[in-house]
Formats: C-alpha cells, structure tokens, sequence
C-alpha cells in the first residue's frame, strides 16, 4: 500500500487530499496541530476501513518534525506533501511591514517544510514514489510579481521555492524527486468564497499531477493543473 503524509490536513484543501488518498486505497498519516479539535478529520479517521492515522503536528514547533519521526520509526512515505502554511496579518504593504511577522511566516512557511523534510528523507528515499511535495504559491515567484504587496508571504513563500530548488538537487542522487506547487486560488477559509478555484478542482489536479511526476520534474514549481511556472 502507497504512504502519504500530509500536514495541514485539518480542513481546507489538506483535508479533500486526505479524503480522495483515502478513497484510492491509500495509507494517510494526517498531521495537524491539535488533532482533537479536528473534528471533520477524525470523523475520516474513525469511520469503518479507515486508512488514515492522525498525527500531532504544529508548524511552529522546531520540535515537531522528531515527534513524527517517533512516530513513524523506518516507515517508508511515497509521498510528504508539506501543506501547513499561514497567510499572516494582512497588512503587509510597503511601509507597513513587520519585521517579527515577516519572521515567523518564514520560520512556519519556508523552515518548517525544510526541517520536516530533512529528517523524513529517509522514510521518503526507501519509498517508490520518492516524492516530496511543497504547497508554495504563485505569489512566492519573482518572475510572476507584477503587483508588490504582501511582503512577509511573498518574501516566506520565495523562500519556500528556494528550499525546492536546493533540496531537488541535494536529493536527486537518491532518486527523491522534490516539487514546489501552487494550489490556485482556492475557495477556503484563506481564498475566500469568491476565489475562481474550488478544493475539488485543486485537489483533484494535484494529485494526478503527483501520479506522472518524473525524476526529471523535480526542482520544478508547477501550478495545480500541472502547468508549469516560473520561479
């Protein structure tokens, strides 16, 4: 049976990946920062042939990447799909920018994925998928920026892609193929309503772009249809 741990996997688009993993017959480890107030998920978890084990998770904690280690021992992951993120304060314009916001979206956005992945990697190279995947944006390329703005999550989500890149490459030699994505904009809690993408669609073009992903992708940062963008 294919593995897949995901974070973030509480709501929004975390959690229709854990239900459509789950519907394909694949094992989900779902971290999420406070897995009892996860109400929605646990309700997954506990049906019937369930396939999916919560985990405890927070993006914020340097720590947290060994508990799941704990947890996890030398199990193998086909996929580690590095999903948490924060928006942050909203007022994030050119000469309002806090300097300790811009920090901790780095710290949860670009470091946290980074520090997960190094000690998970070799759960991830002894899988036969060997995909490590990195839920970034569109708004972290500097090529697409043609509006500025948003500051602290530009400058976290930039950083994020940065991470791909080098570990793509760190990791190439272990046949571990490492992807940054942009999810769209998506109709949740962070999207808004009115956002032109819904969490079926984005969900459904994620994973079957995970499903042709190549070693040759990796270092790549593609959109959710599979399209590719530029850094």
């Amino acid at each position: 049976m294919k593995t897949v741990l995901i974070t973030g996997a509480n709501r929004g688009i975390g959690l229709e990946h854990v239900r459509r993993f789950v519907e394909r017959g694949i094992q989900v480890f779902a971290a999420v920062r406070s897995p009892t107030d996860a109400g929605e998920l646990r309700e997954l978890a506990d049906a019937p042939g369930s396939t999916i084990k919560v985990l405890p998770y927070d993006a914020a904690d340097p720590a947290a990447p060994a508990g799941l280690k704990a947890a996890l021992g030398d199990t193998s992951i086909d996929l580690l799909f590095a999903n948490a993120g924060v928006m942050g304060d909203r007022k994030q314009s050119f000469g309002s920018v806090d300097v300790e916001e811009v920090l901790h979206l780095v710290r949860v956005n670009s470091l946290a994925p980074l520090k997960l992945a190094e000690v998970l990697a070799d759960n991830v190279a002894t899988s036969a998928d060997k995909l490590i995947a990195l839920q970034s944006s569109q708004m972290g390329s500097i090529g697409d920026n043609s509006s500025g703005g948003y500051y602290a999550y530009r400058v976290s989500k930039a950083a994020l892609n940065m991470v791909a890149k080098s570990m793509s490459n760190d990791l190439r030699s272990r046949g571990v193929i490492t992807v940054a994505l942009h999810p769209g904009w998506v109709q949740t809690r962070m999207g808004g309503a009115g956002a032109p993408v819904t969490v079926a669609q984005c969900v459904a073009g994620q994973q079957a772009l995970f499903d042709r992903l190549k070693l040759s992708d990796s270092g790549h940062f593609f959109n959710y249809d599979g399209r590719e963008l530029p850094w």
